[in-house]
């Protein structure tokens, strides 16, 4: 069935047909960057009726902009506004404040420096054990066997999940995830894989389901304490969940790729493991987990000399911002000695990720563990993306860990 053309907003507007939801953008997004780059600081894609931007100043200018560029009416493609939402909305993710300080306020309380530090012995000898079993493993793949099997392992229980059926929160990330672009077939595949997920992940969001201190149970005690309804505690252990899995997963397979494919930066890292948590913010620049996140116009604006009109959306493209060499000259160069601030993988401003300490520290105990025992991170055969509406990230990832230099 041919797509529907929407029209330019107004003449001479700076207009793409380009489809970013394309299969072969998601796997290699540089044609639709160079869409981005060249035809000026936002885009008109005809496909969708939207805004696109992948310039890091406009970015991170909406990005901020909460007053003007909302959130609560999805951060996806659908507009909440003019469509139900699929699932109740987030309440930190898809809410503006006031509503949306005071969710943050929990889980930011909930996620403190203390309570991660508390964290960090566990997660050390979970990935010392994981690292120590793959020496020497002729070939095993980096994304089941660390970029899953690490999270997986040890964000549940620091959550308070049980043990069963852990697999489907990917299937349930897998989708929400995907559902912030168009029902598209990769959409749909991930309806189908997430249809006992959903399920699942109500089921486990409930108290009497989580275990005693952990990060859930936590959440919980601020509803005892009248700060929150019990069933605001229950989405917001939804949306721990929702959001605190896929974009880990994915920023460690990129990672694992980005020091497979630069050596020298691993001999570096090696050197001065120290620098861990720099070189895993480096990941996130160089090869953002998230590529698009969406925010929706309020009120009639302008940006950068481009009238857009309330109700209108606009494609945050993260990935191609965090590449912008306006910002970064050098912005092709995976460099760790690099202090990357104000790369946006995460997002920026108020709305930006409440979970990425713990994200953090799990890159930053894994590399550590790598970097103790391990000369040479090695691809072994060709990397498989794993097409997604909003992450960018890979299936598979054939590798060795070798101990010489």
């Amino acid at each position: 069935m041919q797509k529907p053309v929407f029209d330019a907003p107004f003449p001479d507007a700076p207009v793409s047909d380009i489809d970013p939801y394309e299969t072969r953008h998601l796997g290699d997004p540089s044609e639709f960057h160079h869409v981005l780059r060249r035809n000026g600081p936002l885009v008109w894609l005809t496909h969708y009726g939207v805004w696109a931007t992948g310039r890091h100043r406009e970015l991170t200018e909406i990005f901020k902009n909460h007053r003007t560029f909302c959130s609560s009416r999805g951060v996806g493609l659908q507009d909440f506004k003019t469509e139900e939402p699929w699932r109740p909305p987030s309440l930190i993710l898809e809410a503006d404040p006031p509503e949306h300080a005071r969710m943050r306020k929990v889980l930011s309380s909930v996620l403190s420096s203390n309570a991660l530090s508390a964290l960090r012995n566990g997660f050390e000898k979970e990935a010392e054990q994981r690292v120590e079993r793959l020496l020497g493993v002729e070939e095993f793949d980096g994304v089941a066997e660390l970029a899953v099997g690490f999270p997986i392992s040890v964000f549940p229980d620091a959550v308070g999940l049980t043990e069963k059926n852990r697999h489907f929160l990917l299937d349930y990330g897998n989708l929400v995830f995907n559902m912030l672009g168009p029902r598209n077939e990769i959409a749909a595949r991930a309806a189908v894989r997430a249809e006992q997920a959903v399920a699942w992940i109500a089921k486990q969001c409930e108290r009497s389901n989580l275990a005693d201190g952990a990060l859930g149970s936590d959440i919980y005690r601020y509803a005892d304490q009248g700060e929150i309804t019990e069933v605001e505690a229950s989405l917001l252990v939804r949306s721990l969940l929702s959001a605190g899995l896929d974009t880990t997963v994915i920023a460690i397979g990129n990672m694992l790729r980005c020091f497979a494919d630069h050596p020298e930066q691993w001999r570096l890292l090696r050197q001065h493991p120290g620098r861990a948590r720099f070189a895993f913010e480096e990941v996130l620049r160089f090869a953002s987990p998230v590529h698009t996140f969406y925010r929706t116009a309020d009120e009639d604006v302008e940006v950068s000399g481009v009238p857009i009109r309330e109700g209108e959306k606009i494609l945050l493209n993260i990935d191609c911002a965090n590449r912008d060499t306006d910002r970064w000259p050098d912005a092709n160069v995976f460099d760790i000695t690099r202090r990357p601030g104000g790369q946006a993988a995460f997002g920026v401003g108020i709305h930006a990720c409440v979970g990425r300490h713990m994200a953090a520290l799990e890159a930053e105990v894994l590399l550590q563990a790598l970097a103790a025992k391990v000369g040479r991170i090695e691809l072994t055969g060709e990397p498989v993306p794993e097409p997604n509406n909003a992450l960018r990230g890979y299936r598979k990832l054939p590798m060795s860990l070798k101990v010489g230099d």
